[in-house]
């Protein structure tokens, strides 16, 4: 009996086990909303693939063949104060900031572009595999997105992988992930035709949590279809969080608010 008693016992425990993996699996990241602090100007005629603060100035990488370009843009004004076009068969994707330079990589060419940040003259260039999307960076690393759920680190001096992280909310996949940004040891992540930005641990890929920018843009000052949310960029000295989106003409500074609290059952 003392064998039966401890075997249905180990066998209660490990159920219970089980049950709590399974009700672990279906708590959802919970959510934030947001406040307007302030409002920028930023240019139609700019589909918004990357984007950056640093010292006083907004860049930006802007895609579409024949329209793609690196610009250095005066927040007051929305005017660029640098810009280099690319040539007319690329489309530019997402760019970072390192060190002194600019990395831009290229949505189906395979190839990353490295410009000096102050004069935007091309530097060198790497190719790598698979699709071009966002880009952000860590003190270490270049973290890119390519569409898939799947966030790659890369080595800045070779821009080759040296690990990656697979995106999962509870055990759901979030994929289509596409502008990067890195803030306050989190990786910030637009979904592409998403109002919503992923907050994502750089450690293993769950999301931590989800800021919900729905009726941010007005959908009559939208272009079209695809002027979608994709643009985030941080001022880590004054710890402001910038959005924006492809041929939106306006850049919000946002404040997070709701801060997550309990997570909520996913009905």
């Amino acid at each position: 009996m003392r064998v039966i008693a401890r075997l249905l016992y180990c066998f209660a425990g490990t159920l219970a086990v089980a049950v709590a993996l399974k009700s672990a699996d279906c708590v959802a990241a919970p959510e934030s909303g947001y406040k307007v602090i302030a409002k920028y100007p930023h240019s139609t005629e700019s589909y918004t693939e990357g984007f950056f603060y640093r010292d006083g100035v907004f860049y930006e990488g802007t895609g579409l063949k024949g329209h793609s370009a690196v610009l250095a843009i005066q927040p007051e004004t929305g005017k660029p104060i640098q810009r280099l076009d690319l040539p007319s068969q690329y489309f530019g994707e997402g760019i970072v900031d390192w060190g002194p330079d600019i990395y831009e990589w290229t949505w189906q060419s395979h190839l990353c572009f490295v410009y000096d940040r102050f004069s935007l003259r091309l530097v060198k260039q790497f190719t790598y595999t698979g699709e071009g999307w966002g880009m952000t960076r860590t003190a270490k690393e270049i973290i890119t997105s390519d569409g898939t759920a799947i966030l790659r680190f890369r080595d800045p001096a070779t821009f080759k992988e040296t690990r990656h992280i697979v995106v999962k909310d509870g055990a759901r996949t979030i994929d289509q992930l596409n502008e990067l940004e890195f803030v306050k040891g989190e990786i910030y992540a637009n979904i592409w035709h998403s109002d919503r930005i992923a907050r994502i641990s750089p450690r293993d890929g769950h999301v931590i949590g989800w800021i919900d920018l729905s009726g941010l843009l007005p959908e009559a000052q939208k272009a079209n279809d695809e002027s979608v949310l994709n643009g985030i960029a941080y001022d880590a000295q004054h710890d402001r969080l910038f959005v924006t989106g492809k041929q939106w003409p306006t850049i919000f500074e946002i404040k997070i608010v709701n801060p997550p609290g309990r997570p909520t059952k996913v009905q």
